[in-house]
């Protein structure tokens, strides 16, 4: 009696909180592989549930599997049940899945759980699908401040659309093939695709202006012989925090996933007395889409003409190893594998005794304890940035 109690309570609150936003179910799916992954099945959930929370949903239920192989539903037909259940059960009207699916997987998902909902007919009733991919490009539609940042996000969710079109006039769709059959689901269809090819090519365009005039930026910056040193980092690790706290720029800084997304460059004097840009990124995070670093081409060539690179990493986090070999692993796909960087341990001071992991660094590792919320470490960090700068100029002086 007390469990069936509580549980109505339950449905009651969740209810509640989620009048005001979309609930949501997040669905992972794991292949059964010998070798171990990176992340584990509850630390990508959570992530992902932090991203959904980003996007404004209210998370209400979470599911999981491990497959043999691919589904082309993306759950197996067993768990699709199970998850036409919980969609009734918890009023579900987004599903939320921890992978990038094909066009295919997303529209067979969605024609299976149309009919998962009593009143699965209501246009107001049909479940939502939607991927990781389309989740973290919601996430960054919103935080796009800057014309060059809403450019880049509406370039990056043009091309995740184009192939994704078809699913979007299946009610216009008839059965068969041959003669008869080209009617105006295939019309529409290819008068999306060209606008949106179109669109597509507008903004590139826009892009390249954007790229020509901070490639001129950055001349009139080496002609200066201002070096530039860039923060990098897994998101919400505390980089605009750190640059606030060097440079009092008034970044935006909270506690949530891609808090700030366009870029921001400041000067710093350092103790020598010598100037230094310190430039906050975007942030990285794990199964990042491809087509999304494309589109931040213009952000990112400001990471590869950095003379060293801040890596800040949130010790707090009990998967910081993997977050920093997430880092590391973009950073070698950009070729700066080799660049001087400084690896900042932030946030100690929520950590009052700390053991610095050997997964997190190595013997070479020039390494700062700091706090970017209470300013600890960060003179240190200067310190270490003017060493690093002035070895260089010894190194280029030989």
């Amino acid at each position: 009696m007390y469990r069936r109690t509580e549980e109505l309570r339950n449905r009651r609150t969740e209810r509640h909180v989620g009048r005001r936003r979309e609930r949501a179910l997040l669905v992972g799916v794991r292949l059964k592989s010998r070798q171990k992954p990176l992340w584990s099945f509850e630390e990508s959930l959570n992530e992902l549930g932090d991203l959904a929370a980003s996007a404004g949903a209210h998370v209400v239920a979470r599911m999981k599997q491990r497959l043999a192989k691919p589904a082309n539903t993306y759950v197996g037909k067993g768990k699709l049940q199970e998850l036409r259940e919980v969609v009734q059960y918890r009023d579900v009207r987004t599903v939320i899945c921890d992978d990038e699916l094909t066009p295919t997987q997303q529209r067979n998902l969605e024609n299976a759980l149309g009919g998962g909902r009593p009143d699965a007919q209501a246009p107001d009733a049909q479940v939502k699908v939607i991927d990781r991919t389309a989740l973290i490009l919601d996430v960054f539609a919103q935080r796009a401040r800057t014309r060059e940042g809403r450019l880049q996000v509406e370039l990056a969710q043009h091309e995740y659309l184009l192939p994704r079109l078809a699913g979007q006039w299946s009610h216009l769709e008839r059965l068969g093939g041959g003669i008869g059959t080209r009617g105006p689901g295939e019309t529409q269809i290819e008068t999306d695709r060209r606008l949106v090819r179109d669109r597509i090519l507008r903004l590139k365009k826009s892009l390249d202006d954007v790229r020509r005039h901070r490639r001129g930026y950055r001349a009139r910056r080496r002609e200066m012989r201002l070096p530039v040193a860039s923060l990098v980092g897994y998101t919400n690790a505390g980089k605009s925090t750190l640059l606030n706290n060097l440079t009092g720029a008034g970044v935006l800084a909270e506690d949530r996933l891609f808090s700030t997304l366009d870029p921001v460059t400041r000067k710093v004097r350092l103790p020598s007395g010598r100037t230094v840009l310190v430039s906050d990124t975007v942030g990285f995070i794990q199964k990042l889409p491809t087509s999304l670093v494309a589109a931040f081409r213009a952000t990112l060539e400001e990471i590869e003409e950095s003379t060293l690179i801040v890596h800040v990493l949130d010790i707090t986090r009990p998967n910081a190893a993997e977050q920093a070999h997430v880092v590391t692993g973009i950073l070698d796909d950009m070729g700066l594998a080799d660049r001087p960087q400084i690896l900042v341990l932030n946030k100690i001071d929520l950590l009052p005794e700390f053991e610095v992991l050997d997964s997190l660094v190595d013997e070479d590792d020039r390494v700062v304890f700091a706090s970017a919320q209470t300013g600890e470490g960060v003179g240190h960090l200067l310190s270490e940035i003017d060493d690093v700068l002035s070895r260089s100029d010894a190194a280029v002086l030989a």
